[in-house]
Order: structure tokens, then C-alpha cells, then sequence
């Protein structure tokens, strides 16, 4: 997706909701929550439902067994707590894909945002803020990894302080945001492992590294202490998850837990289908192991 997707759709999302009034979605949510495992922790992407008011696709995880909303502003964070979720995943001010932290010049405000924010996220429950590494824009790969490591390095005693994590999001360099730096596993997890900090780590999205590298059982495993947080998608298109795709979405979910993971797993894909939520479901249940 281009870059201004998330950003877009998230500023879009309330007046798209407001038009939709009183319509209802998700005619086939459970009239009861549902049940379910919870070994894992699941949770849902508010951009990818810009047409479902905030307050409704709360109310809709909460139906569907979710755990939380993924990738709220720190001004949304307060609203899940209303149906018994948290924000598990939030925008605390290094919210640019493609003008991260490889780049110094861009540190000080995001440093300033984060020294907002971070005390916010730390009282609103947030376990995890998102950060990007930037494009390369010709930048070696090297050089890149080490004006992270020096920017990360500087934020991680604010993110220790309130007990927050700061994950720095893998993206796909192939279809979705062409030069993106963080897009291999092996360089992002150089650069956590140079911060190493608790409060400092990786953000795994599944379908991304699936396009980029595949393997996603045994990277995951093998890379296990540097990874807070996952996401979905199906693969190709960042659809559903279903037969139509090609991630064993049950076996990889097998092979996070095997891992001891505790943290969230939150749906970043786009629906496709015509309800929306119960697209949503059929994930949650898939992924239910």
C-alpha cells in the first residue's frame, strides 16, 4: 500500500463512519461474545475499516473475542477501554514509513513526540508504539543501521522509564513500499540487538516477510527475543485469510506460541469481502489455535 494509507484512512475513518449513521455491519457477529483459546492474543488494525466508526469495530472485536485495536492515535487510545480491550499497538509521533529514523535530521521530532506521548501511552495501558526505519534514498544499508541504532539508543531510556515498547515495523521493499530500509529480517534484528533493551523490538508483520523472505516458522523461532508484536495479511493481495492465500495461517500461529510468545497479534488485512467483520471472524477463528 502507498505510503499515506494508514495515515489517510486513519483521518478519514471518523467522517466515513459518521456518514455510514446507524448502519449495521457484521450481520453474522454472535449475539454473545465469543470464547475463545486465548493463547493467542489477537487484536485488529482500526485503518483497515475506515467505514466502521471507531466506537463500532470496538464493540465488534470485543463480539468476535478480540483483545484490542491496533494503531491508534494517542487521542483514540482511551475508547477500546469502553468494550474491555486496550490499544495494542499506537502512533506516538514516528508515524512516517518513509522518513524514520536512518535519517538524523528526522530524530528530533520524533524524540519530542515520543517524550509526549510515551508518558501518555504508559497511564492509557499501550503496550507497544510503532517507529519505522525510513527509506534508503541511496544510504548503505550499513549506514542506515547505524543511525538507528544511535537514534533507538536515545529514545530507549524514555521507553524503559514507562515501561513501553517501541517496535520498529518490517515492510516488504518488493510491492508495497519500494526502498523501505527495515526489510529484511537480519538487518532489523541487527539493530535491536545492538540497542539491547527490553523496551526495543521488532514489529513482525507475516504478510510483508512473506513476500520478502518466506521461511516464517523458523525465522521466527530462531529470532524469537527480538520480536514484540505481528501482524496478518493475507498473501497476495493483503486480503482475507483464507484458502485463497498461500500462509498457513494456523501452522505459523502454532509456531509463534512454540515459542513462549505472549504479546499481540494483530489483522492488518483489508476486506475484500462484503461484510467486513465477518471477514474479521473467520481470521480470528483461523488464527485461534
Amino acid at each position: 500500500m502507498p505510503n499515506f494509507t494508514r495515515r489517510r484512512l486513519l483521518s478519514v475513518a471518523a467522517a466515513a463512519g459518521a456518514a455510514a449513521g446507524e448502519a449495521v455491519w457484521g450481520k453474522g457477529l454472535p449475539v454473545s461474545p465469543v470464547v475463545r483459546r486465548g493463547r493467542v492474543h489477537q487484536s485488529v488494525a482500526r485503518w483497515c475499516y475506515p467505514k466502521i466508526r471507531l466506537h463500532d469495530l470496538c464493540r465488534a472485536a470485543a463480539a468476535i473475542g478480540l483483545r484490542g485495536i491496533d494503531l491508534l492515535p494517542p487521542s483514540h487510545w482511551a475508547a477500546p477501554r469502553r468494550y474491555g480491550l486496550i490499544c495494542t499497538m499506537g502512533y506516538a509521533g514516528a508515524d512516517d514509513i518513509y522518513n524514520g529514523l536512518n535519517q538524523p535530521e528526522n530524530l528530533p521530532p520524533i524524540e519530542a513526540s515520543f517524550r509526549r506521548n510515551l508518558p501518555l501511552a504508559a497511564r492509557a495501558g499501550v503496550p507497544n508504539v510503532i517507529c519505522f526505519s525510513g527509506a534508503r534514498k541511496g544510504m548503505p544499508d550499513d549506514v542506515g543501521a547505524n543511525n538507528c541504532i544511535a537514534a533507538l539508543n536515545r529514545l530507549k531510556p524514555l521507553a524503559e522509564d514507562h515501561g513501553v515498547t517501541i517496535c520498529m515495523e518490517l515492510l516488504n521493499s518488493k510491492i508495497d513500499h519500494p526502498d523501505y530500509m527495515c526489510d529484511h529480517v537480519a538487518w532489523g534484528v541487527s539493530v535491536v540487538r545492538a540497542v539491547n533493551s527490553p523496551r526495543v523490538k521488532l514489529l513482525f508483520d507475516i504478510y510483508h516477510m512473506q513476500i520478502m523472505e518466506g521461511d516464517l516458522i523458523r525465522t521466527i523461532q530462531a529470532n524469537r527475543e527480538w520480536i514484540a508484536h505481528f501482524h496478518t495479511g493475507g498473501v497476495p493481495g493483503r486480503h482475507e485469510l483464507n484458502g485463497h492465500q498461500e500462509v498457513r495461517w494456523d501452522g505459523v500461529m502454532r509456531g509463534i506460541l512454540a515459542t513462549g510468545f505472549t504479546g499481540y497479534v494483530a489483522h492488518e488485512f483489508i476486506p475484500a469481502g462484503p461484510d467486513p467483520l465477518a471477514s474479521l471472524r473467520q481470521a480470528a477463528e483461523l488464527c485461534d489455535v
